[in-house]
């Protein structure tokens, strides 16, 4: 496995998360690319660790160095803010916990890479997954001289279980990771996500212990509760009246919503490589979020303006969803995000109740909706001009309706041009 001809590797700079892959990674590297340093990258956007025992735990595995990097803030600002904003959801459903974390943790990984003078980048995602994807496109968009090792396409452990086995022998911690409890979980502060194991059977109903941050239907509370959201230029301000930062912002609504049972996602999405995959997600922030959104972009923003971004937030999530966000179009694209978010402000009402997101009131100084027009009473609208509207609007319609009902009829073209006018003159 090790380099030849020349082109020995020196340093590794591995994307470490002190979980069961990326333990085992660290031995494995020294053993195959002898001589060679192991500098480790841990991110922190917003899981819950024990940070001084992962340090431990990586340098007991056989790392030179480790790196716990606080990007959180930096993770919520300029990454899921702009994915709210753009309302991309993956297939509908899925709304991006884990994909839109992996560019900021590689950027970050990059980035400690060319400081150390790494000669090599490594991750500890599968070659079933998403997540090696995008890990290795952020790889190739800001440091494409760097090798990539993938030790889950090369070696020989093919299961978790082996994975376990190979820990175990190489004396590495495994916490309560264990054959009998062997989900893969994935946390930050927007979401957890929960597959293998059990889950892996599309049929069968997830067990409710496996939820970690979303109450049951059963033990939310019985009584509504009341949220209300400031945005601003399509960015969540300020959480029931307080100001708050972009990360506080999300905690703080994680906590409120989850005991609410919401943010709760049962999906069976298409992997990038081809794949259908099973997983159960808990995003509660981004569920009420998400919903807030919608409605204060149905009262400030123009039809078109609404429905072609909603059409562009179909490709944005998939952008995200495969890695592409260091691309020159999801750039191009968060140009028209920015823009037509210009006048995406206001208030919205919310209430949480047992897994609903429920509507109560919206409020806009740039609302198009006008009451006066909108009106079922006396109003400034003509009714008649609909006439006009309906015969222009309606011709196209029309005219295909006259020739065609001629020609089953094999009576040959409609050629007086009077026939096909007198439709609008009724």
């Amino acid at each position: 496995m090790a380099e030849k001809n020349g082109n020995k590797i020196k340093k590794i700079a591995l994307a470490y998360s002190g979980g069961l892959d990326t333990s085992i990674i660290i031995p494995w590297l020294k053993e195959n690319y002898p001589g060679s340093e192991v500098v480790c990258v841990c991110t922190n956007v917003g899981q819950k660790e024990d940070w001084d025992k992962i340090e431990e735990k990586a340098i007991k595995s056989g790392a030179s160095k480790i790196y716990v990097e606080d990007i959180k803030e930096e993770f919520v600002k300029d990454y899921i803010f702009p994915m709210i904003r753009a309302g991309a959801i993956y297939e509908g459903k899925y709304l991006l916990g884990t994909s839109i974390a992996r560019p900021v943790q590689a950027k970050r990984q990059v980035e400690i890479a060319l400081e150390e003078g790494a000669d090599a980048l490594a991750h500890g995602c599968t070659g079933k997954g998403n997540d090696q994807v995008r890990f290795e496109l952020t790889y190739k968009a800001l440091a494409p001289h760097l090798k990539v090792i993938a030790p889950w396409r090369v070696w020989d452990i093919n299961s978790r279980e082996a994975a376990i086995e190979y820990a175990e022998k190489h004396n590495i911690p495994l916490g309560n990771i264990t054959k009998k409890n062997i989900y893969s979980r994935d946390e930050n502060i927007w979401h957890t996500s929960h597959e293998g194991g059990e889950l892996e059977d599309p049929w069968q109903t997830p067990p409710e212990a496996i939820y970690q941050r979303t109450s049951s239907l059963e033990s939310a509370p019985d009584v509504a509760e009341e949220v209300i959201i400031d945005i601003e230029k399509g960015y969540p301000t300020a959480l029931n009246g307080k100001k708050l930062s972009p990360y506080d912002f999300i905690d703080q609504l994680n906590k409120i919503a989850g005991p609410h049972s919401i943010g709760r996602a049962d999906i069976v999405e298409t992997r990038t490589v081809g794949m259908k995959s099973h997983g159960v997600y808990e995003t509660p922030a981004g569920t009420v979020l998400n919903k807030a959104l919608q409605e204060l972009e149905m009262i400030t923003l123009d039809n078109d303006t609404l429905h072609y971004k909603q059409l562009m937030a179909i490709k944005y999530s998939e952008l995200i969803y495969t890695g592409k966000w260091f691309t020159p179009l999801r750039e191009a694209m968060e140009a028209f995000m920015e823009e037509s978010s210009r006048y995406l402000t206001g208030t919205v009402r919310l209430y949480l109740y047992k897994g609903n997101v429920l509507i109560g009131g919206r409020k806009s100084p740039y609302s198009l909706y006008i009451e006066d027009l909108a009106s079922f009473g006396e109003s400034t609208y003509n009714q008649q001009d609909a006439t006009g509207f309906i015969n222009l609007f309606g011709l196209s319609t029309g005219v295909t309706a006259i020739v065609h009902n001629k020609i089953t009829q094999n009576t040959g073209q409609v050629k007086d041009i009077k026939k096909i006018a007198s439709i609008h003159e009724e």
